[in-house]
């Protein structure tokens, strides 16, 4: 029996790791990210039931391509010598689409020059933005749950993150009023993310106007994450920046992946005043070098075509509409969301006679026990995250999975 290997001695630069990652301890820490024990648990749910077909709804990517007609466009660049290089801050045929949609979709005019920069995915920006405004010291305002980059960075610069919770009674909204004197003195920064992931919940004009409100008192800069703005069900979706100051104080951030199927062309946009979209592009000049030219082209006759995101926008209203019936018939109490493809319902405290503490545990219960996959939230009470971008190529596959859905969830005998 061959004797036990020893651990292997940390290489010789383990203690010049940066402190913000770890420092010294990098790589030995034992806490597992919440979206790697849902992949572990599916693992171990197929393994376990290969007779039993897993209902994926942790899912938080678009289920279907680009339109055919992006595809095609992309092919045509793709071919042309002159797309063949860098593109640093962005072609301007895609500035000039950019400019275009937010005035066809919004009634937002912008300068297509100095008002829009392009992003390799909305993901960046929120990691760069940071780097405009943040020293150590100063406060990023957050809204939670939600999407953390912009939290992440800010603590690599030495800064703060103070979390703004979104409860229900506020109907989701951050609660503005209650930040303390000496954190509004501190704060930078302020990241609202409307429709808001994974909350569903909308913005509404009256909101924007006491953002607005807040920024200009004081002075902080808001950026507003609008990935799911095309995907708004109750009304026409809503651009911070069709408010009136709103450019004043801030930008908002596009994204070609939820509403135009598009989330690995990574490509969006950084919007608004020009002061600000100006240092953004700065840092990321000094970050990257643009996204592939064909890849833009491609995305400019995205922005175009109006149809595209309206046929997403119908297809995801449907499936969320037959999830919500779905989940009624096991007691679950929820509503289709005003806007993004995830639903957010309140977590149960039990199935027969197993009791859950928290999402988490409900969660993972409903993977191991019946193969149902969604993501738990525990920052702001306990929910769980369904999205409809499951794989279904007809309705009646679609129907055929709410089927199957309500089965297996009434026979846990769940309790809220």
């Amino acid at each position: 029996m061959a004797a036990p290997s020893a651990p292997a001695a940390d290489p010789w630069f383990q203690t010049l790791f940066a402190d913000r990652i770890g420092g010294a301890n990098y790589g030995k820490g034992t806490d597992i990210y919440k979206f790697e024990k849902i992949k572990r648990a599916k693992r171990k749910a197929l393994a376990d039931h290969p007779e039993r077909q897993l209902l994926d709804f942790g899912i938080g990517e678009n289920d279907d391509m680009a339109d055919a007609s992006v595809r095609d466009a992309l092919a045509h660049e793709a071919n042309k010598v002159e797309n063949r290089g860098y593109a640093d801050n962005g072609i301007q045929n895609y500035k000039d689409a950019a400019a275009g949609f937010m005035q066809h979709q919004f009634g937002v005019t912008l300068d297509p020059v100095t008002e829009v920069c392009h992003c390799i995915g909305s993901k960046p920006a929120y990691a760069m933005l940071p780097a405009c405004f943040i020293n150590p010291g100063d406060v990023t305002l957050m809204t939670v749950p939600g999407y953390p980059v912009a939290g992440t960075w800010t603590r690599y610069l030495g800064g703060e993150v103070v979390r703004l919770p979104l409860r229900a009674e506020n109907g989701f909204f951050p609660d503005l009023d209650g930040i303390p004197a000496e954190t509004k003195k501190r704060a930078k920064l302020l990241v609202i993310n409307y429709p808001n992931s994974p909350t569903g919940a909308v913005a509404t004009r009256d909101f924007y106007k006491r953002v607005i409100e807040f920024a200009h008192k004081n002075q902080v800069v808001v950026v507003q994450d609008a990935a799911h703005i095309l995907l708004s069900y109750a009304a026409e979706p809503l651009s911070f920046l069709q408010v009136d100051g709103a450019k004043e104080v801030g930008v908002e951030v596009h994204s070609m992946s939820k509403g135009f199927n598009m989330i690995g062309w990574r490509l969006g946009f950084v919007c608004g005043h020009p002061k600000i979209v100006q240092a953004y592009a700065d840092v990321k000049d000094n970050s990257d070098s643009g996204q592939f030219m064909a890849v833009q082209h491609a995305a400019a006759r995205a922005l175009r075509t109006p149809a595209i995101p309206a046929a997403i926008r119908a297809k995801y209203q449907r499936r969320l509409e037959k999830l919500v019936a779905a989940l009624k018939q096991a007691g679950f109490t929820c509503e289709v969301p005003g806007g993004t493809y995830f639903l957010y319902t309140a977590a149960p405290k039990a199935a027969g006679d197993r009791t859950f503490g928290n999402a988490e545990e409900a969660s993972q219960y409903l993977i191991h026990d019946q193969s149902v996959c969604c993501v738990p939230w525990d920052d702001a009470g306990a929910y769980l995250r369904f999205s409809v971008t499951y794989i279904a190529t007809t309705e009646a596959e679609e129907d055929a999975l709410m089927a199957e859905t309500v089965a297996r969830l009434k026979g846990m005998k769940l309790s809220f």
